[in-house]
Formats: structure tokens, C-alpha cells, sequence
């Protein structure tokens, strides 16, 4: 392919890393699929978050913030606690690499590391305990709550801004996993002020419980960032127009696919949003597909790319489509979920099998 020219966009100085890491590049993928790519995107959420609590004043400079990762966002925390003179603490999943561990180290950060678990289920729920014992014990600590507190929402207006300066008049989809549920909530609710049409389609592992999958085993694909073993408050179920459900060794081959033909080293939650908004894209080519992509790739090298050679053909996959939770089918299902509320067993259904909740009234977050 001929060189196209280089950007002209202007060269900026920062003052702190954070500015630097937190922006995404957009790389158009094909005509009606463009990335936006992050090194860390829980950036924007640590930043709005920690802004909005130093504004009000319910945390000042030298207190103590504490929290539950499975180290992104642990990673982003301590870069903005590094930034405006705060203490960090990490109740760390037992998924913690060793190159992140020591780098929340040198930024200051204390860390409790879950013993090795096979049940990331119980992984989870051991971190959220020992988050709470920590606070019984240290009262004047500050529980940030990633999973729970809509203050992570804020920072992701700022990236909403840029995706319409890069794609001023294209009429968008938003495809992203859904993960703690702040990126997407974040992103689409001011994407939406300006066309209330965009849809947003998240993506699941099986086995995950925010979009009623939990009855599946999918261990390898949990730890993806894109699902979780306990309910989130900061999932908010009414925004998502369509789900994807993606079998880990499907999130492996949209992975090294986004690599092989796009040389774009990315994480496994952003392997699982471009298999799904290649399929997007073709069902609905008017709109322009935007892909989020969390982090690079490097917490996946032994997992995902020193295993390239078993990666499915990407061109032979495709979703089942549902109408009813109860029809989810490994390895891949998708669902029209019309903006509907929290998931009750056997619930939710398109179509005229059984009823959906009253038009225009989500059904109760349980």
C-alpha cells in the first residue's frame, strides 16, 4: 500500500505522563471500521475520578485511595495518585502480572496480591473482602469503588469530544466490551446528546454475570477484562443496544487477526470488540463502527500471541443469534438488547415469545 502522508496534528508538551498515555489514536480498519486505540484507557476513568473527588473536597493531597484490579486500572490509579500526591493502595487480583506489580511498586502503591485461584469467582469476592477488612481496620481510607461509583464516568467525556472531532459528521456504533461498564456508560451517554440513534454494542465472555451468563465456564476468557464474576453497579444495562457473548479462543482469534492484518499489538478485550464489529460492520455499513480498545497486548504474550498458530479463522466465525438468554450458546452468541434493564433469569426476549418490560419503563435493576 503506498505511503498516504504523515498527520498534521499539532505536537503537544505535557506536564505529566497521564496526558500523555491517555488519549486514544484512531486508525481507520476498513471503510466503516475505525479504533480507537489506548495504551491505558482506564486513564480516563482514574482522572475524572480522582479530579472529581479532589474538587469536592472528600479526598485532599497525602490521603490514602484503595481499590480492587485486576491491574489496569490498579496501574492508571497509581499514575494519578502519582500525579497529585495521593497514597495508593491495590487489593490485586491473583491475574496480576509481575511487570505491572512492580511498577504499582515503584510508583509508591502497596499491594495485597490474591494467592493463585483456579475460581476467579472466588478471586473476586476474596479481593472485595479484603478491601472492606482493610477499611474497618484504616477508616480515614478512601474506597475508589471502579465497579460501583458513577464518578468514573466523568473522565471519558473528554475522549467522547475527540471521537467526534476525528469523525465530525459520520453516524456512529460503538463497540467495546463491557468490562466495569464506566468506559461504555462514559463514552455513550455524551456521544448521545449529539445523536441519541448511536448504538452501543457491548461484549461479554460466557460466564460472565452482567449480562446473565454466569451458568458457563469460561475461565480463561474472565480474566479478559470484559466481563465479571460479581454484579456492577457502573453497568448500566438500559444503554446497550446489542450484546455479544465471545468464547475465549474466539477473543484469541479477533486478537491475532487486529495483529496479523492490522500490526496492531492490542488486548484481548479489544480482540473480542473487532471480531464483533467486523460483523457489525457488514450487517450495518451506513454507520462507521468505532472499535474501543483498552490496552495493548502485553498482558497477553504467553496466553494469546506465543499462541498464535491455534487462532480460529477469523472469516469462519459466526455469532448465533438469540432471542432469550435462555437460548446463549457457546462460542459465540449475540442478542438485540434494546436498551433494556438489568437481566432477570429467563427475562429477557426479543420477539413475541414472552413479554418485554412495558415501553418506555427498563425492567428493574436487580
Amino acid at each position: 500500500m503506498p505511503f498516504s502522508g504523515a498527520s498534521t496534528s499539532t505536537t503537544l508538551l505535557h506536564s505529566h505522563v497521564t496526558d500523555a498515555v491517555k488519549a486514544p489514536s484512531f486508525i481507520r480498519l476498513s471503510g466503516n471500521v475505525v479504533l480507537a486505540r489506548s495504551e491505558t484507557l482506564k486513564i480516563y476513568a482514574a482522572l475524572g475520578a480522582v479530579r472529581a473527588l479532589l474538587k469536592a473536597g472528600t479526598v485532599r493531597p497525602g490521603d490514602t485511595l484503595v481499590d480492587s484490579s485486576s491491574g489496569i486500572y490498579a496501574l492508571a490509579l497509581a499514575m494519578v495518585c502519582h500525579r497529585y500526591g495521593l497514597r495508593c493502595h491495590i487489593v490485586a487480583s491473583t491475574t496480576v502480572t509481575s511487570t505491572i506489580r512492580a511498577q504499582l511498586e515503584i510508583l509508591g502503591a502497596t499491594v495485597d496480591q490474591m494467592p493463585p485461584e483456579r475460581d476467579l469467582r472466588l478471586d473476586q469476592h476474596r479481593r472485595v473482602a479484603r478491601v472492606q477488612e482493610l477499611l474497618r481496620v484504616n477508616p480515614g481510607m478512601h474506597w475508589m469503588r471502579q465497579y460501583h461509583d458513577p464518578v468514573h464516568y466523568r473522565g471519558y467525556r473528554e475522549m467522547a469530544e475527540l471521537v467526534r472531532q476525528a469523525l465530525p459528521d459520520a453516524p456512529l456504533a460503538v463497540v467495546a466490551s463491557v468490562g466495569t461498564g464506566a468506559s461504555s456508560a462514559g463514552l455513550i451517554q455524551p456521544l448521545r446528546e449529539h445523536d441519541p440513534s448511536t448504538p452501543l454494542i457491548g461484549v461479554q465472555p460466557f460466564g460472565s454475570v452482567s449480562f446473565g451468563s454466569e451458568r458457563f465456564q469460561d475461565p480463561e476468557a474472565i480474566i479478559a477484562g470484559i466481563g465479571s464474576a460479581i454484579p456492577f453497579d457502573n453497568v448500566r444495562h438500559e444503554l446497550y443496544d446489542r450484546v455479544h457473548w465471545m468464547s475465549f479462543r474466539h477473543a484469541m482469534a479477533g486478537t491475532v487477526a487486529l495483529m496479523r492484518a492490522h500490526a496492531v499489538f492490542a488486548g484481548l478485550s479489544t480482540g473480542a470488540a473487532y471480531l464483533t464489529a467486523l460483523w457489525e460492520a457488514r450487517r450495518r455499513p451506513e454507520r462507521t463502527h468505532l472499535l474501543v480498545g483498552a490496552d495493548t497486548g502485553h498482558r497477553y504474550v504467553e496466553q494469546v500471541f506465543a499462541r498464535h498458530r491455534e487462532a480460529p479463522d477469523p472469516g469462519t466465525l459466526e455469532p448465533v443469534e438469540i432471542g432469550s438468554l435462555d437460548e446463549l450458546t457457546p462460542p459465540w452468541s449475540t442478542m438485540r438488547w434494546a436498551r433494556r434493564g438489568h437481566p432477570s433469569p429467563s427475562a429477557v426476549v426479543v420477539g413475541s415469545r414472552r413479554p418485554g418490560p412495558p415501553a418506555g419503563r427498563p425492567a428493574g435493576r436487580g
